[in-house]
This record gives structure tokens, C-alpha cells and sequence, in this order.
């Protein structure tokens, strides 16, 4: 018996790392799964490694109120209905101070990371509610408990969510919804490594990766590592757990290590 047997999760940002390592994670547990992204290729490569019978994919723009209410109606068209979202899509913007930040990509970044949760809030809450409850996982970062010079979209973005949240759980918990955000530090993905060129870091260079050594484990998370705590939310071994911020962060939260 899997822990996800029978049940239906949307995955949003399926083409990335965390997306698509929580996209097998999730299917080896016996879920069925629909991933969203704007790369069709990568999603249906995905699809493929899963096989068709338990996976899905559908293009989509999260920041878009119709297509957000297109991946929702695939799910329960495909598979009967949705029992846990995933709402994980998101993008870094630009390392920038406030004053030089671009205008166009600060609105850019809000719209993905916090208009498309909302979202996907608003059009997944009801399905979820039709199969008698489930989960709703979003994605922050540890972007969301903290600052941090140069990245004043992102961090605004992942704070916001948390508040959006906090507000799901208390709005869902009548319906049986249980709504938790994952606050992921740096995982070694497309993400991080697109950051570590904007600082003009040496990323091409595996053993030297200076913002890993920052952290008091010394590396960066796997998206697998991160995966595992969304299945633990998203199943019920988590039944009594909704309104919190889990961290996954290598030990980020509780301070840097000592120069």
C-alpha cells in the first residue's frame, strides 16, 4: 500500500527540480498526478518516465485565471477529482537592489510566485472540498522568514504566501482542507544556480560552491529532500497538520555558520 493510493495530486511548476522529483516521489507512492508548467517538453518527459497511466501534464500559465481553472478541470476529467495541489511554481527574478530593481520583473515575479498561489487557491479549494477534504502544499523558501540584499521581489513573493497560507488553512479547515507552505533553503537546481551566476559565482565548479558553505550543513538540498517532506504534508500521516511553515533548509534558519 502506497501512501498516496487513490489519490489525485496537481503538481504547478512540474518542469523543475523539486516539481518533478515530488512528481515521482509522489506517483511511486501510488498517486495519480497532473503537472503544470509552461514547458510542454520537459513536462511530458516526465509524464513518460511516470507512464501515462498515472500521470498527466497540461501547459499552463498560473498566472492566468482561465488556465488555472483548466489544470484543475483536466485533473478531475482525468482522474475524478483533485486531492492534494502542490502549488510550488515559482521564479527567482533578478539580483538587484530595491532602487535599480526593474519595475516590469518585480510585477513579473509577484505574479507567478503569489498571484498564481492564489490561484490556485481559489480554483483548487472547491475540487478539493467535492472529494471530502485533502491537502494543499505551497512552496515558500526560506526567502519567507527572513531578508536578503538584492532579492527584494523573491522575498517578498515567498512571505506572501506564507500569509495566504495561513489564511487557506482557516478559510478550508471546515471542508477538511489542510493547507501547510515548504520553505525549502538553496536547493540545487536551475534556481540556484541561476542565482550563483547573477553573483558572479563560480557554479560550473561542484566542489566550490560558496554559498553552500554557508550553511551549517555545508551543501545544498537535493529536490528529492524536499519531495519527501511535501509527501509527508501531503498524505495523512500529516492528518492533524495544517497552518505551518516547514523548513527544510539544512539548519539556514537557525543562523549562518562562523566565518
Amino acid at each position: 500500500m502506497g501512501k498516496l493510493d487513490g489519490k489525485v495530486a496537481i503538481i504547478t511548476g512540474g518542469a523543475g527540480g523539486i516539481g518533478k522529483a515530488a512528481a515521482k516521489i509522489f506517483a511511486a507512492e501510488g498517486g495519480r498526478i497532473i503537472l503544470v508548467d509552461l514547458d510542454g517538453e520537459a513536462l511530458e518527459r516526465t509524464v513518460d518516465d511516470i507512464g501515462l497511466d498515472q500521470a498527466a501534464y497540461v501547459v499552463a500559465d498560473v498566472t492566468d485565471p482561465g488556465q488555472t481553472q483548466a489544470y484543475v478541470a483536466a485533473a478531475v476529467d482525468k482522474f475524478g477529482g483533485v486531492d492534494i495541489a502542490l502549488l510550488n511554481a515559482g521564479i527567482e527574478g533578478i539580483v538587484k537592489p530595491i532602487t535599480d530593481y526593474d519595475i516590469e520583473m518585480f510585477d513579473k515575479v509577484i505574479a507567478v510566485n503569489v498571484r498564481g498561489v492564489f490561484l490556485g487557491l481559489k480554483y483548487v479549494m472547491p475540487a478539493i472540498s467535492n472529494r471530502g477534504g485533502g491537502s494543499i502544499v505551497i512552496t515558500s523558501s526560506t526567502a519567507g522568514i527572513r531578508g536578503s540584499m538584492g532579492l527584494s521581489a523573491y522575498i517578498a513573493s515567498k512571505h506572501a504566501v506564507i500569509g495566504l497560507m495561513r489564511t487557506a488553512a482557516l478559510e478550508g479547515a471546515d471542508a477538511n482542507i489542510r493547507v501547510n507552505t515548504v520553505n525549502p533553503a538553496p536547493i540545487d537546481t536551475r534556481m540556484i544556480t541561476s542565482l550563483e551566476e547573477q553573483l558572479g559565482l563560480p557554479s560550473d565548479d561542484r566542489s566550490n560552491r560558496p554559498l553552500a558553505k554557508t550553511m551549517p550543513l555545508q551543501r545544498y538540498g537535493e529536490p528529492e529532500e524536499v519531495a519527501r517532506l511535501m509527501l509527508f504534508l501531503g498524505s495523512e500521516d500529516s492528518s492533524f497538520c495544517t497552518g505551518g511553515v516547514y523548513m527544510v533548509d539544512g539548519g539556514v534558519s537557525a543562523g549562518a555558520r562562523p566565518a
